[in-house]
């Protein structure tokens, strides 16, 4: 099991381990953190799962969709490493990723 490291918007970086397969979504979700919305469930529809992927794992992340990219663009939060955390598969590779929630818009 991959380990992700999620950072709180109080800044309390919290270690969990999520099932390859998964989104970073269902994996912050199922650890109880509450912070990440995810109000479409997961279909790329709202921007409220919005987090920001470490630069050193940023680039080993797949090119986002232009849904994906419009649905960013709608937040005041955005910068060069934010994604929408139910378009990330977590897999053995992301091991050790970390993500930061971003700032509720």
């Amino acid at each position: 099991m991959p380990k992700l490291i999620v950072v709180t918007r109080e800044g309390e970086e919290r270690e969990i381990m999520g099932e390859a397969g998964l989104s970073v979504m269902e994996v912050i979700r199922d650890a109880g953190i509450d912070e990440v919305l995810a109000l479409c469930g997961g279909c790329c529809s709202c921007a409220t799962c919005h987090v920001h992927v470490d630069p050193e794992f940023a680039a080993k992340l797949p090119k986002m969709s232009e849904d994906e990219n419009d649905l960013l663009d709608s937040s005041a939060d955005r910068d060069a490493t934010s994604r929408l955390s139910c378009q990330i598969e977590l897999t053995d590779a992301l091991d050790g990723m970390k993500v930061t929630i971003a700032a509720e818009d």
